[in-house]
């Protein structure tokens, strides 16, 4: 059963090192992803899920102490997908790297000192349909007894000119409706989002939004929005469901 969720952007550039000299320019969102977190802590599952969107070699599950870095960000730094227990294992040379937007779920959870529960990952595909991200959500949510999920997903990337994606006018839009569902925990308003469009509008939110909504369907949480803004012309949001 779904007890908890928190819905955080995964932007690399969260991570202060990564950020560099524009490290002070999204203080305020980090402060409201480490609230999120705290919603989580307070709801004291018995597992946590970090669900992320991912290309082909990322997506599927990712284990408890699983590995990944900001190397490819030009940053030297690490991070593990919470404790793995025990002694420190020597690195495996197959073991999977975890995908970006997993990275900076880890990097939230150690930077939050989680408090040991259990950490999971999975890398989502962004084209997944919203039938299987429901599906998904569900078969998370039956997992354990008290399940919470660390949603990690960016809203739309063509808030204006100078975002990644250049200026679309149906972006403000998407953008509005996503952060009030995620807000309201308005998991049928999240599931009718549509893949299509959120594809064209670069929205990596979506299918792992679409799968926190099939984990809580009937779950009666109630939600939060704590940030919304877009300030690189890229839409991030925060909330809790709880």
């Amino acid at each position: 059963m779904l007890v908890a969720a928190a819905c955080c952007p995964c932007p690399p550039l969260l991570v202060p090192e990564v950020a560099s000299g524009a490290a002070a320019e999204l203080e305020g969102l980090r402060a409201a992803c480490m609230d999120a977190v705290g919603v989580l802590a307070a709801a004291r599952p018995d597992v946590l899920v970090v669900v992320g969107p991912a290309e082909q070699a990322g997506r599927g599950p990712h284990p408890r102490g699983a590995r990944g870095s900001f190397r490819g960000f030009g940053v030297d730094l690490g991070v593990r997908l919470g404790a793995a227990g025990g002694a420190e294992p020597e690195p495996d040379p197959g073991e999977r790297e975890l995908p970006p937007s997993l990275a900076v779920g880890a990097w939230l959870l150690e930077r939050a000192e989680w408090n040991g529960t259990p950490v999971e990952g999975l890398g989502v595909g962004e084209p997944l349909p919203g039938a299987r991200c429901a599906e998904v959500g569900r078969e998370i949510a039956a997992a354990a007894g008290r399940v919470a999920l660390l949603v990690m997903g960016d809203g739309s990337a063509r808030r204006g000119p100078k975002a990644p994606g250049y200026h679309d006018e149906r972006a403000a839009g998407f953008d509005a409706e996503a952060a009030r569902a995620l807000g309201a925990a308005d998991t049928a308003a999240l599931a009718a989002l549509d893949a299509e469009l959120a594809a064209g509008l670069q929205a990596t939110g979506r299918a792992c939004w679409q799968v926190a909504a099939g984990a809580a369907e009937n779950a009666g949480l109630r939600g939060a929005l704590l940030y919304e803004e877009a300030p690189y012309g890229v839409g991030y949001f925060v909330a809790t469901w709880s």
